[in-house]
């Protein structure tokens, strides 16, 4: 069954709508460890929008479980990474207009710059994962880049608006997973999956962790954040 990383990065936008110092993440990170989680994710992006480097130094102090790090391949993040030591960093891209994260990294384009902060990060002992769309040749170049792992991006069937486009997604999904298992990688996957989505996903042979944050975030609004991550874990170990 795959372990459940709850991503926090939503209570940190919470927060910064006021620029205040509540609702904190950093006790949203402890109350999903209490609520199940196997991992806490966060995403200190360039642009400080949610995430502060305090949450990201305070979660790594506080939390029993294990942390992962989202970061854009740039030398300012490698070097927090490198000070903070997280379990695992995922790359991941990153532009300043965007909602939310819109697509896998492009590893092909940009793989020289994306090797040196890999090289750096496994030198330190951080095992590296790269968020990537579920496509063989990206997942070939991650894995030429000497990652541990690849995290599949969910987004095309997360957001598929018919029964049969969501399928299709799927089919891409698994044909995607199996090619990561046979290139010896780590299969994580996450970005989209809600309490009505997410079952499917998991019952993929051999994922290992699914990312999750929006969903379980506003579900923790109406039912606390221990609650929430609870009713999510028992789908994905159902």
């Amino acid at each position: 069954m795959p372990a459940l990383g709850v991503n926090i990065d939503h209570v940190a936008t919470v927060r910064q709508a006021r620029l205040t110092y509540e609702p904190d993440p950093v006790w949203a990170g402890v109350l999903a460890e209490l609520g199940g989680a196997d991992g806490i994710t966060l995403h200190l992006r360039e642009d400080r929008r949610h995430i502060q480097d305090h949450d990201l130094y305070t979660m790594k102090k506080t939390v029993q479980v294990k942390l992962n790090l989202e970061m854009a391949a740039e030398a300012e993040m490698t070097n927090i990474a490198l000070d903070v030591r997280p379990d695992q960093v995922s790359l991941v891209p990153e532009k300043r207009e965007e909602l939310t994260t819109e697509g896998g990294l492009d590893v092909i384009t940009n793989s020289d710059r994306i090797r040196h902060c890999i090289d750096q990060l496994k030198e330190a002992g951080i095992e590296v994962s790269i968020f990537i769309d579920p496509d063989v040749d990206q997942i070939a170049a991650a894995k030429n880049l000497g990652v541990q792992g690849v995290e599949l991006h969910t987004g095309r069937y997360a957001d598929a608006t018919s029964a049969d486009d969501q399928q299709i997604e799927y089919e891409t999904l698994v044909n995607a997973s199996e090619f990561t298992i046979q290139q010896g990688l780590k299969l994580h996957m996450g970005h989209g999956l809600t309490y009505r989505n997410v079952s499917k996903i998991a019952s993929i042979p051999n994922v290992s962790e699914l990312n999750i944050g929006h969903s379980i975030v506003s579900r923790a609004v109406l039912v606390g954040m221990e609650q929430a991550v609870r009713e999510m874990k028992a789908l994905i170990t159902s």
